[in-house]
């Protein structure tokens, strides 16, 4: 019998064979799943000990970095602790971020020493002290002892208050990233710098407007973090309700603040929302002066999103005060 051949009869067109399209779908899906391991290994990992240093480093490393930081801005820094969690994520850690000025010092070395990564160890490329460049205030012109409370020899460490140093912490992790990853030292430089732009744009604009006519108002803060936030837009602060840094308000202190206020003419309490506003409130009654509760850390109140948020924040908060 002859030979039946079966006529050649051409696919439709633009209309691949079914298998050609799955193993076309299956490639595609392997590429691009290896491109996303790649790019996710690529990407520096950075821990920051605050807030404001994590939503700084995110604004100058973009998508080149995963931040994260081990506190969320609601708490008192000074009060953190190693907890696993915190060890885990330095273990993994490219770059350790942290305040400096001995902000750190009661619980940063066991995170260092538990989290065994020798990358982030103080003294290496991975390790970046962000005060190195800063405007330093309240240094201790003598010894230091316990006794004195929670004061720092080597200066008020709340420096992150004053949008310009804000604007030279921002440089200084763009030169450290540079360092890491030479490839996209011109990235890291291009957002610092638009960083520092709107930086710029504000305190010359905005936060101008709304902080000049304060100038020369005496205030009263809880804790000693406000200094550098009141030197830079011209505010004084005549007392803290705290008679020692870190130590609770005594009933004897809080009359004695209430007599300077009120011979000062203050009329502002500012103080941080992790603290109880008692004190302030009680010194507020005696006084006539307005309490202001506002955060002092990105994350510490939810219209704290970022660090220029968090600076409007302040501004706007206080400014409100007539």
């Amino acid at each position: 019998m002859g030979e039946t051949h079966q006529p050649n009869l051409p696919n439709p067109p633009n209309l691949p064979l079914p298998h050609a399209s799955h193993k076309t779908m299956k490639t595609s899906f392997i590429l691009l799943l290896a491109l996303a391991l790649t790019a996710s290994a690529e990407r520096l990992k950075i821990v920051t000990t605050t807030s404001d240093l994590a939503a700084i480093a995110q604004a100058v490393a973009g998508d080149r970095a995963a931040v994260r930081s081990i506190s969320t801005g609601k708490e008192d820094p000074h009060m953190l602790q190693a907890k696993p969690s915190v060890i885990l994520l330095a273990r993994d850690a490219d770059l350790w971020i942290r305040i400096g000025l001995d902000l750190e010092i009661g619980w940063e070395p066991p995170i260092l020493d538990g989290s065994r990564n020798t990358r982030i160890r103080i003294g290496t490329s991975g390790h970046l002290d962000a005060s190195g460049d800063v405007l330093v205030l309240d240094r201790a012109q003598c010894c230091v002892t316990r006794a004195m409370g929670d004061v720092h020899a080597l200066g008020n460490p709340h420096y992150w208050l004053d949008p310009l140093n804000g604007r030279k912490i921002a440089g200084t992790i763009a030169t450290r990233l540079a360092e890491l990853r030479p490839d996209d030292a011109d990235y890291f430089r291009e957002r610092a710098a638009a960083f520092q732009h709107a930086l710029d744009e504000r305190m010359a604009g905005a936060w101008k407007v709304a902080m000049e006519p304060l100038r020369g108002q005496k205030i009263v803060t809880y804790h000693k973090s406000w200094i550098y936030f009141a030197n830079r837009f011209g505010l004084e602060v005549v007392a803290e309700l705290e008679p020692k840094p870190g130590v609770p308000p005594t009933a004897a202190h809080l009359e004695a603040v209430a007599e300077i206020a009120r011979n000062a003419g203050a009329k502002i309490i500012l103080q941080e929302p992790f603290y109880s506003t008692k004190a302030a409130e009680r010194v507020a009654e005696q006084v006539g002066a307005r309490v202001v509760v506002v955060a002092n850390s990105v994350g510490g109140q939810p219209e704290a999103t970022d660090y220029l948020a968090l600076m409007d924040l302040i501004v706007n908060r206080i400014s409100a005060v007539k």
